[in-house]
């Protein structure tokens, strides 16, 4: 009885701290164990909550000029710079101009999630590429992610955190009718991951094929 307390306390304040995250979470009903889970995952969109309000601090002028945007959403706690301000046009080479603009982000990174995995997603709109020299725009959206990567890396991100993924003009968030909505195609995302544990199957698999590879 006195679990089923707690556990309805704790989803309670779960709930409302999924809501204003924009995070969607699902427990099966019943079981103990989703207590220590729900409080666990709490505190993991409290690390991100935070991460959210240092950036937005850090990065207050770059985005009342509209040049970057920091938001929850389901996959985590996402940065999007509009890539005009990280480069030029059809190129994967960081502006000087943006470097610090990207040190911000870097030393949130460092600090309050340093434990957190990181994504860096490349995205175009559907243009097709005509003078740059890439073969498409797969290649330039994952050329330029690379380039964050490697950036995030010499500022001390630790490599294995981290991941970079070109999209190219595949995963739109506007229509590409427009010189403003293509704008808004064209960006960078930096995607701080919630934490993720390993099921005990998962586990159970691991260990086993650990095993295999000693005999």
């Amino acid at each position: 009885m006195r679990y089923d307390k707690i556990g309805m306390n704790v989803l309670m304040v779960l709930i409302l701290t999924v809501g204003l995250s924009g995070c969607t979470i699902i427990f099966q009903k019943g079981r103990r164990t989703d207590v220590e889970k729900i409080s666990k995952l709490r505190s993991d969109l409290s690390e991100l909550e935070r991460a959210k309000q240092e950036l937005e601090r850090r990065l207050r002028d770059e985005i009342n000029d509209k040049q970057v945007k920091v938001e929850m959403a389901p996959k985590g706690l996402v940065i999007t710079f509009v890539a005009e301000v990280l480069f030029d046009s059809g190129k994967a080479n960081l502006r000087t101009d943006s470097l610090p603009k990207l040190d911000k982000v870097a030393g949130v990174l460092n600090t309050t999630v340093a434990d957190l995995n990181v994504g860096i997603e490349g995205h175009t709109d559907n243009q097709p590429i005509k003078k740059s020299g890439w073969k498409s725009n797969w290649e330039l959206s994952s050329a330029r992610a690379l380039s964050v990567l490697h950036f995030l890396s010499e500022k001390g991100v630790d490599e294995p955190r981290m991941a970079a993924t070109g999209y190219g003009e595949y995963k739109p968030v506007a229509g590409n009718d427009s010189k403003e909505s293509r704008q808004k195609n064209r960006r960078v995302e930096i995607v701080i991951l919630p934490r993720t544990e390993k099921t005990n199957a998962q586990t159970a698999n691991q260990d086993a094929g650990n095993e295999e590879g000693l005999k």
